[in-house]
């Protein structure tokens, strides 16, 4: 502890606190501002009113998703295995695909949330197992991956205790996100947004001229690791095939992207599909930034730890972009950047913490108590807030431990497991008007299963993979498929199980799913689509696909 405190001295020093404390005083001007403007109902508490603009909705979407695990793990992955994850963070074109593509169908349904919708779409069995299924999947994923993250980050800045670091920053954002609901979260990250890109650019370009330039960290790199820069890895690699990452990852994307609650969240916050789908597209080039600001410097970090290992040495790839704010950064620039960094981590716990209240409050308690009134249900979703507040405390000792593996990639991991039986659920309910409402709750229960399956034969199989043992059982073949190879599988066998069970069953009463759908799409609703683009919405999106195709092929070795 007392070398933790010694050690801090040199982190922060008095300008940058002072810095820091601009950006707090800022941060809680845009808070204060929103809670006077006070929510009447739940549609202006969890929707902001459906009154926000595309720039705020952009700027929300990039900083839910941006949240301290992108800062810690994916450097941390930059650090110890290169670009291969950076797939991951090409899936902008996948954020067009939701305001293209599924982003009209929600707005249409007026549904407050993905659960909501499923119901609309399907029946309450579907909305009554995704809502339950989300709930304690953001608790073992978002939640705890986020504070994790946030605690190595505070810890290492303020050289302060984990613990002490992590429920300060918990407790801060749960209060504003209680009180201000949807609007405190949405502008709050508006102006986290520019100070984590900021921030993160700057560290960026000096990490670069402390290497020496583009052309020399990549030769101090791949004289190292000659694979580092190649995103293309054989498809028989056992961490990163092409395979997996390109189709697998595609998989997760549009589950992440454009089926949950915690992303499409934003985009409902506009009150018409045009304003919705430009903050996709806004927020589809901020998703381009990660592998410029967060992936290559945690190369960077490498290249500096075989350069000069005494000064810019790594205990754990994690801590690789804390270690560049402490050793790169002068004093007051340390400060905007340790402000950025927990921005990353604030705004993504305001947008799990809403995205619960949400569900909870509009899929789970209105469904039991329907004639609540308005003000009861605010109570109910602040009251809701609070308490993932205090699970997400709870968790912090948990995640901890959760010591060796990169981040990242563990959270890439389990989402590859959850994501394939959502993502084929709300696509086929969307592309094919046949899909049924049985064949939506089979493929949900099933793909619920397998989850369970895999992931108990991982744990219970853990030692022998761990040491490379290998054992002649099922389960043990099972657990140890690669995980973007696993979310190809599980789609494929989600897909085949709804298109059959749906064949085999009774078809829907198609009046009751007009709009919700392409086949039941009316003229009238056709023609109100093709209204609502113009040439620049379609110019920019095109743009973008290019650009991520651009990327794709220089990183290839």
């Amino acid at each position: 502890m007392n070398q933790l405190l010694v050690a801090a001295t040199s982190v922060l020093e008095g300008f940058d606190w002072i810095v820091l404390a601009i950006y707090f005083l800022a941060l809680v001007a845009v808070a204060v501002w929103v809670v006077i403007q006070k929510n009447n109902n739940t549609e202006d508490y969890f929707l902001a009113g459906r009154n926000v603009g595309w720039f705020v909705i952009g700027a929300s979407i990039f900083a839910s998703n941006i949240g301290s695990e992108h800062v810690v793990g994916l450097a941390g992955t930059g650090f110890e295995s290169g670009t291969p994850m950076a797939h991951y963070e090409l899936h902008a074109w996948i954020v067009l695909l939701l305001g293209w593509f599924f982003l009209p169908f929600y707005i249409r349904s007026g549904a407050f949330t993905m659960p909501e919708f499923l119901e609309k779409r399907f029946d309450s069995r579907s909305r009554w197992f995704l809502s339950v299924f989300s709930l304690v999947a953001y608790v073992l994923t978002k939640v705890s991956v986020t504070i994790y993250a946030g605690g190595i980050v505070v810890s290492e800045l303020l050289a302060i205790p984990f613990w002490y670091g992590a429920i300060g920053i918990v407790i801060f954002t749960g209060i504003y996100t209680v009180i201000g609901g949807m609007k405190a979260v949405i502008y709050t990250e508006t102006l986290q947004t520019i100070v984590l890109i900021l921030g993160s650019v700057i560290i960026t370009y000096l990490g670069l001229q402390e290497v020496g330039g583009w052309s020399q960290l990549r030769e101090t790199v791949t004289a190292v690791s000659p694979e580092h820069f190649n995103m293309w890895r054989p498809m028989s690699d056992p961490q990163f095939p092409w395979t997996g990452l390109l189709i697998g990852g595609t998989i997760v994307g549009i589950w992440y992207w454009c089926t949950d609650q915690y992303i499409v969240q934003r985009t409902l916050a506009a009150n018409n599909i045009k304003i919705g789908r430009r903050g996709a597209i806004f927020g589809a080039y901020l998703k381009l930034l990660p592998i410029l600001i967060f992936l290559v410097p945690g190369i960077i970090a490498f290249a500096l730890s075989i350069q000069n290992p005494e000064v810019f040495s790594v205990e754990k790839a994690d801590r690789a972009f804390p270690m560049l704010v402490k050793t790169l950064l002068p004093v007051g620039l340390k400060g905007l950047v340790a402000g950025g960094l927990m921005a990353a981590l604030m705004s993504s716990l305001a947008s799990v913490f809403n995205s619960c209240s949400t569900i909870f409050t509009i899929d789970i308690y209105k469904k039991l108590h329907p004639n609540k009134s308005e003000k009861s249900l605010l109570q109910i979703g602040k009251i809701a807030t609070g308490f993932i507040v205090c699970l997400g405390i709870i968790w912090i000792p948990i995640m901890e431990k959760i010591g060796g593996g990169v981040m990242y990639q563990y959270l890439q991991n389990v989402q590859s497991y959850i994501a394939p039986p959502v993502t084929a659920v709300f696509l086929l309910g969307i592309v094919w008007k046949r899909v049924n409402s049985i064949a939506a709750i089979t493929t949900l229960l099933a793909g619920f299963v397998l989850l369970v399956i895999r992931l108990g034969s991982e744990i219970y199989f853990q030692p022998q993979i761990t040491s490379g043992e290998a054992v002649a059982h099922a389960l043990y073949d099972f657990a140890t498929i690669n995980f973007a190879h696993m979310a190809i599988f599980m789609f494929i066998f989600s897909v085949i199980l709804c298109l059959s069970t749906s064949l085999l069953t009774t078809a829907p009463d198609y009046k009751t799913i007009v709009g919700l759908s392409f086949g039941t799409l009316t003229d009238e609703q056709k023609q109100a689509h093709k209204n609502s683009y113009n040439t620049i919405d379609v110019v920019l999106s095109v743009l973008l696909v290019f650009l991520v195709v651009g990327i794709l092929c220089y990183f290839t070795g």
